[in-house]
């Protein structure tokens, strides 16, 4: 009994002790992980789109791809990961100069010896645009039903420079590097342990990267939904979700947001713009000149709007729309025009007089601005008046009445109707954006420039060139606007942009968002969305009810701050103005604001905002059709995945790998035999001598 109790013993106590023991080495196990690998926490991957047709974009393995990294100087050392190195795959590392698609084509044609590519965004070519020439092609208004002379851009290309980059498929990992400390610890490990020095053979270790990006979603939309949608347990997993966000919309007069439908005698000049751009990597998209310059025009042209509409409203109501998601075929323009057509809307398109469509509008190569507008459906306009441009810097100018209009919102109503229009941009045939949907349209694009020796806050009340010659273009377009909807002439010289709310907005959208204008027009819920860098201008995946993207949001309040009005409602009830009278939520939205920070105080003065802005739900009908294969309507969707993640870390020779691993196959081995050993002769070797009873009886 005394044996047995001893070998119980023995092996409860070889239990615990075999339980600390994985217990420490799950604790150590992380610690020799980040002896091992260096983390790379600043990165940007190109992930997976997908529409009716076909998918585009780059992923990794499911397990991650690795690779030797090798530095890519100048686009003859391709020979070497392509075809000369001796340790293939590899991952290759080259800056923004090299990210072309002729060396980007070569290494997805080679891409058994390519694990991955890494980018490195530093200054600016002299042009580059990685979406198609003729933007939307496919979903705008010329088709060959309508007119096939002016389809497929065939008479004006209106992106010349694009190349198409962004519409590819790479079946590897591709990454934007962030943080210039991490690029050049990822360099000086190269320098290190894998730079050929006179054509000598490379010296093991190896410094090597991994990426993970695996996409769940394959082949197309109507694929990926459908897979979507099996039960395969009580929690179906997408693997694909549609693009989709919310429009910002706001009447100078409001309608009853539960009454859709037409309203009788009610004629509504439209003014829009869109809010999203794209760039090869979705989140560094910034669209300074492709979307920034004409909605924050138009912002400012709402602002400079609000007092004259409210001294002599104009005969006619204005809607102020801002889309959402136009970069995949026109997302938020055809939802909007899809529920006016179904009744979903306030106004129905017989209600919609004409339209303004402000475009890229920042990047002047003269005196002028261009009215385009479609040679199919043209009519007279009043919007070429001189009066509009009366004293500003440049004037309106028509283009040629054979010219098509160029890809925009507008081309979306006139799918659906013959509604005359305008689109104003700055070019009068080809962009004059050598940038258009890249990361490198940003605030330097804009020649957004701030002394050196100004604060922050300084540079928030910098007035710029850019913001002058922006507050120009919206003072015509506010009287052109003004005049349109049928206002009286004599209110239009007094009609003018604030430069200043101008300077505020390009800061805020190009620069930094986390500052204190923004801080005070935002409510305290949604403080987080500011940040020390611009907002994401990628449309992303549509949220759920009520949950909108940081962009939106700005775009919102800004709106309702600057074409609203200030109450004096509490907190609460600015919480629930319907048990007030003359408040209502059926006309009006209510916003408990942050509001400034007075001098010489910490507290600040919060107030309660109400204004006719409202969201509409920006994603393709498609969705709600479900028609995952329309032909009509965007069916572009983003995969699902995992976890993104990059790291570095030094890799031993192969023969080294298989000793390692043999000499470890030994140990285990040899290990289990001596546990088997020990096991079999326990009452052996832990037996106890019991000593004699000297007790007498």
């Amino acid at each position: 009994m005394l044996i047995n109790r001893d070998v119980s013993k023995f092996k409860l106590v070889t239990s615990i002790q075999l339980f600390l023991f994985f217990c420490l080495s799950d604790v150590s196990s992380n610690s020799v992980a980040q002896k091992i690998y260096v983390e790379l926490n600043n990165t940007v991957p190109c992930v997976r789109l997908l529409n009716a047709t076909h998918q585009i974009g780059c992923q990794s393995s499911i397990s991650g791809d690795t690779g030797v990294i090798h530095v890519l100087e100048s686009e003859a050392d391709l020979e070497w990961p392509l075809s000369k190195g001796p340790n293939p795959p590899y991952m290759v590392l080259l800056e923004s100069s090299l990210f072309t698609k002729s060396i980007m084509m070569k290494m997805k044609n080679a891409s058994s010896r390519v694990a991955g590519v890494v980018v490195v965004p530093k200054t600016s070519p002299p042009e580059f645009s990685p979406h198609t020439t003729c933007p939307n092609e496919n979903t705008g208004v010329y088709t060959e039903t309508y007119d096939h002379n002016l389809a497929h851009c065939n008479t004006t290309v209106w992106n010349p420079r694009g190349n198409g980059l962004s519409y590819e498929e790479f079946d590897f990992p591709v990454f934007s590097l962030k943080e210039d400390n991490e690029t050049e610890v990822i360099k000086q490990c190269y320098f290190d342990h894998n730079r050929v020095v006179n054509g000598s053979g490379l010296q093991y270790p190896l410094c090597a990267m991994q990426l993970f990006s695996h996409m769940y979603a394959v082949t197309d939309t109507a694929t990926c939904m459908r897979r979507g949608s099996i039960d395969f347990s009580t929690s179906p997993v997408m693997v694909c979700n549609p693009l989709g966000d919310y429009n910002v919309c706001a009447f100078i007069r409001p309608y009853n947001s539960t009454a859709f439908g037409h309203k009788e005698n009610e004629s509504v000049v439209v003014a829009a713009a869109r809010l999203d751009s794209r760039a090869f990597f979705l989140q560094d998209s910034t669209g300074a000149e492709g979307s920034v310059s004409g909605f924050v025009t138009l912002l400012a042209a709402a602002q400079a709007l609000r007092e004259a509409t409210q001294e002599a409203p104009p005969t006619r109501n204005i809607l102020f729309a801002f889309f959402h998601g136009e970069v995949f075929d026109y997302i938020g323009s055809s939802r909007m025009v899809y529920d006016m057509k179904n009744n979903k809307f306030v106004i129905d398109l017989d209600n919609v007089h004409s339209i303004l469509e402000i475009g890229q509008v920042a990047v002047r190569s003269g005196t002028n601005l261009f009215l385009h507008s479609d040679p199919v459906s043209r009519r007279n306009n009043t919007i070429h008046d001189e009066s509009s441009t009366a004293g500003l810097n440049f004037s309106f100018v028509e283009t040629g009445f054979s010219q098509p209009l160029p890809p925009s919102s507008f081309q979306r109503f006139l799918r659906a109707r013959a509604i005359p229009g305008i689109f104003l941009a700055d070019h009068q045939t080809a962009f004059n954006n050598r940038y258009y949907e890249s990361f490198y349209d940003d605030a330097a694009h804009l020649n957004l420039t701030y002394p050196s020796n100004l604060s922050p806050e300084e540079q928030l009340e910098f007035v710029t060139d850019t913001a002058k010659s922006l507050t120009e273009v919206a003072t015509a377009v506010a009287r052109a606007l003004f005049k349109q909807a049928g206002g009286n002439n004599s209110q239009v010289n007094n009609i003018n942009a604030d430069p200043k709310t101008v300077t505020q907005m390009l800061y805020g959208f190009l620069v930094r968002s986390n500052n204190s204008w923004f801080q005070a027009l935002m409510a305290p819920e949604l403080k987080d969305v500011l940040q020390p860098n611009p907002p994401q201008y990628y449309v992303g995946v549509a949220k759920l009810p009520h949950q909108a993207n940081a962009l939106t949001y700005l775009v919102q309040y800004l709106l309702a701050n600057l074409t609203g009005t200030a109450t004096n409602l509490t907190q609460s009830q600015c919480k629930k103005p319907d048990e007030l009278p003359n408040e209502s939520t059926y006309m009006y939205s209510y916003f408990w604001v942050q509001g400034m920070v007075p001098p010489n105080s910490t507290q600040r003065e919060s107030f309660c905002v109400r204004t006719a802005v409202r969201l509409a739900k920006a994603v393709s009908p498609a969705f709600d059709l479900g028609d995952y294969v329309s032909k009509e309507y965007s069916t572009w969707t983003e995969s699902q995945w995992t976890f993104i993640k990059a790291r570095i870390f030094l890799v031993a020779s192969r023969d080294l790998e298989m000793l390692t691993l043999g000499v470890g196959v030994a140990v285990l081995f040899t290990s289990l035999l001596v546990t088997y050993f020990v096991s079999t002769k326990a009452d052996v070797l832990f037996s106890a001598v019991r000593e004699p009873n000297n007790g007498a009886y």
